[in-house]
């Protein structure tokens, strides 16, 4: 740790699924300023090689669904291949949305989403936790939702699953903070990302009715997610662990 710099990030080694556009990218490039190497992980190769030139020689990808259970092991090697170390960071950021009303949403489509933002990122977690624990060192940073915290009509599927986060990052913490592994999620409110553009496209009275919640009276940007993952990674919350923070400009507390 840098005694002068305790939010400094140098010699660690993050993989963000999902990082090669929105939030995920956002993530990147603030803990890249902030000293980490990066790999980011995704399906699209060509989005991923432009978010690597964007954010220069620390940085790294590999092309992969983390919805293929049984390969997260290899998504865990191949980022330690990428950057010759082992990762340090684990950043589950990786999603999907679905907007439909709970009564027109099939079982089908809720597994859907369950799998890929809880299971699929607990089978990651699980891949890269013996590491951690054996180097008495890590941190594993859950990307919630301020909808795990209100009422948000047409996502129910997406609600469950990132309310789902609260229980595994009490228990994660539980099992692994005694071993010097941190666990914590980020609560994000409206963020300027594709998947917000998707949700309120064509949508003016749920667009004007965000507005009118959120305190500080603007959506935030991929980086003030980015800013408060490095602080939750970084030696500056080492007494942190087990907590979610909402970053939402005050929607989830707004009247």
């Amino acid at each position: 740790m840098n005694p002068e710099d305790p939010f400094r990030l140098d010699n660690e080694v993050a993989l963000i699924t999902g990082g090669g556009t929105g939030i995920g990218l956002g993530i990147a490039l603030c803990m890249v300023k902030a000293g980490a190497r990066v790999v980011i992980a995704g399906r699209r190769r060509e989005q991923l090689a432009l978010a690597c030139a964007e954010l220069g020689p620390q940085s790294s990808f590999v092309v992969h669904d983390i919805t293929r259970l049984d390969e997260a092991g290899e998504l865990a090697s191949a980022a330690k291949r990428e950057m010759q170390s082992p990762v340090t960071i684990l950043v589950n950021n990786a999603g999907s949305h679905l907007k439909r009303p709970a009564v027109d949403t099939t079982p089908e489509e809720f597994h859907a989403v369950l799998n890929t933002h809880v299971i699929a990122a607990h089978a990651l977690t699980r891949a890269l936790i013996p590491g951690m624990i054996e180097r008495a060192h890590g941190s594993i940073l859950f990307i919630s939702s301020m909808a795990a915290f209100m009422g948000v009509p047409e996502i129910v599927a997406y609600s469950a699953a990132k309310s789902a986060y609260f229980g595994m990052v009490a228990t994660l913490s539980a099992e692994l903070a005694p071993k010097g592994v941190r666990v914590n999620a980020i609560a994000p409110g409206w963020i300027f990302s594709e998947m917000t553009r998707n949700a309120l496209e064509g949508d003016p009275v749920r667009k004007a009715r965000i507005f009118t919640r959120i305190q500080m009276g603007r959506m935030g940007q991929p980086e003030d997610i980015g800013r408060a993952a490095v602080y939750l990674a970084s030696p500056a919350a080492a007494y942190v662990s087990g907590v979610t923070l909402p970053v939402d400009g005050g929607a989830t507390v707004g009247f």
